[in-house]
């Protein structure tokens, strides 16, 4: 409860502009891509019930620091970001990598507004399971769920973890015909991902 409020306090006063809001918003949890996939992080929602403090939708319109994201349920989000909000987009970056039309996750702290002040975001992620089909020297060809992706390897970015290994630059020890979990930046409207991480079995 006392981490909670001192998020609600922090982020409120982030969001109304207190100097005194100087801390990153890493310093109120992960901004790993994993972390947005698991919504609640250690808080538990019960069953059936949505939690107040997480979003996702797509965004629908920029005005300054406010996004505007129509969910998958057709609920509109009104999400703050402050200048202690990480945002992730296949890398750490800022607001000003957002664009109208990106998928979005957002976690932070629902205002007495209706306003998610948000201190981790997270633009186009995806987490896929999927089968190699082909390999190039840029891109995965991948089978998931029966439709065709195109993952595109990043230079600098993308890396591979092997058995649970750290990850590696090195993609060499991938194969086609075998199962790997690949999380990345989705290029929205397409088939197409940039790769962030790619996790598989080495032989």
């Amino acid at each position: 409860m006392t981490v909670d409020l001192g998020r609600r306090k922090f982020l409120t006063r982030a969001v109304l502009g207190s100097a005194g809001a100087v801390a990153g918003a890493t310093a109120l949890g992960s901004l790993a891509p994993e972390v947005a996939l698991a919504a609640t992080g250690d808080r538990v929602v019960p069953a059936g019930e949505v939690d107040p403090d997480f979003a996702e939708g797509r965004v629908t319109a920029i005005s300054g620091s406010l996004l505007l994201v129509t969910g998958s349920d057709k609920v509109l989000h009104r999400i703050h970001l402050t200048g202690g909000t990480s945002v992730w987009k296949l890398r750490p970056t800022t607001l000003d990598a957002a664009a109208v039309g990106d998928g979005l996750y957002a976690r932070g702290v629902r205002l007495p507004d209706g306003t998610l002040a948000a201190d981790a975001v997270w633009l186009n992620i995806v987490n896929l399971q999927a089968h190699v089909a082909a390999i190039t020297s840029d891109a995965l060809h991948l089978d998931h769920a029966g439709s065709r992706v195109v993952g595109h390897v990043v230079a600098g970015t993308t890396a591979a973890v092997y058995n649970g290994t750290p990850a590696v630059r090195d993609l060499s020890l991938l194969q086609v015909g075998r199962h790997v979990q690949l999380v990345g930046a989705w290029r929205p409207d397409t088939n197409e991902v940039d790769i962030a991480t790619v996790y598989a079995s080495a032989a």
